[in-house]
């Protein structure tokens, strides 16, 4: 079992969208990037929905891409025990401080989860905010390789709801 600890939020005071993963996997985590497995199609899909030619391939250039367009990323889950990279293979989850981070990040609206378990954790720890008409909220099929089902186009079909 590995303790995971999760990164600091992209975020500044122009977004509008928050997206929230679940933990970075093993690969993101020793890289110390978001979504550093190269059979992600987090990055892909994101230079596709904001009709990039192509998509960075720098990892301050896909971050500059997302803020550029008023999007934030982060992890619903701060640190966890967790062997391998699977979602279903957390324990012990601690999760984040959104209470305090939607205070200080006023203009964002929508938050916007990659995968089950993103949302999940996310619940578990924030029905007061869910409650909340001012946030508008998708649970979105998850860009890993582990979800193998949805091919890009399906996924583009899916996530283009958020910018709706």
């Amino acid at each position: 079992m590995l303790e995971c600890v999760g990164f600091k939020p992209c975020v500044n005071k122009n977004s509008r969208i928050l997206i929230l993963g679940s933990m970075p996997s093993i690969k993101s985590l020793k890289e110390q990037q978001y979504y550093a497995h190269p059979q992600n199609r987090f990055w892909k899909l994101m230079a596709k929905l904001l009709n990039y030619r192509k998509t960075p391939e720098d990892y301050h250039d896909k971050i500059k891409m997302l803020l550029d367009n008023n999007i934030a990323l982060w992890d619903a889950i701060a640190s966890c025990d967790r062997k391998g990279s699977l979602d279903t293979a957390i324990q012990n989850e601690i999760p984040n401080d959104f209470t305090a981070f939607l205070d200080k990040y006023k203009s964002i609206r929508t938050i916007c989860f990659n995968g089950g378990k993103s949302y999940q954790s996310f619940k578990k720890y924030n029905e007061e905010l869910l409650k909340k008409v001012k946030y508008t909220y998708f649970a979105m099929p998850s860009t890993s390789p582990a979800n193998a089902r949805f091919r890009l186009d399906m996924l583009y079909e899916k996530w283009a709801k958020m910018f709706g």
